[in-house]
């Protein structure tokens, strides 16, 4: 063995549960090609729109929260895009575009092709604003 997290279907890594950037890091360093990349812009826009952030990894995604409030955005990578969960994405404006059957929760995904930072940022902001979900 030689102690490399496993890839899950769509090169999601399996991470060990854990509070912290630590985890976060580690999910984030084993994720193959341009998601990795992609997940570390990320990693850094929510660090720098939100500098009380809470990371934690759990079912093998990162999640961001709020101390007290709860999960506000979780991350899943999927063959061909990177899944972001907004928790309370309903309630931005504009939400986030992809429904999902929880009517509370809105989907955006990342592809290969650059994404518009500015308004991950927004929804960013306005998420941890907004009560998430406890876990």
């Amino acid at each position: 063995m030689t102690g490399e997290p496993r890839l899950l279907s769509g090169g999601n890594p399996q991470i060990a549960k854990g509070e912290g950037d630590a985890p976060v890091q580690a999910w984030i360093a084993a994720l193959p090609g341009w998601k990795r990349d992609a997940s570390a812009r990320l990693d850094a826009l929510v660090s720098r729109t939100f500098p009380q952030v809470h990371k934690a990894v759990k079912w093998n995604s990162p999640l961001y929260g709020s101390e007290g409030r709860g999960w506000f955005l979780g991350v899943h990578s999927l063959t061909r895009y990177l899944k972001l969960g907004f928790f309370n994405g309903a309630a931005l404006d504009p939400p986030p575009p992809v429904a999902s059957k929880d009517p509370r929760m809105r989907y955006f995904h990342i592809g290969e092709a650059a994404f518009d930072e500015a308004q991950l940022e927004d929804w960013i902001r306005q998420a941890s604003a907004l009560p998430g979900w406890m876990a």
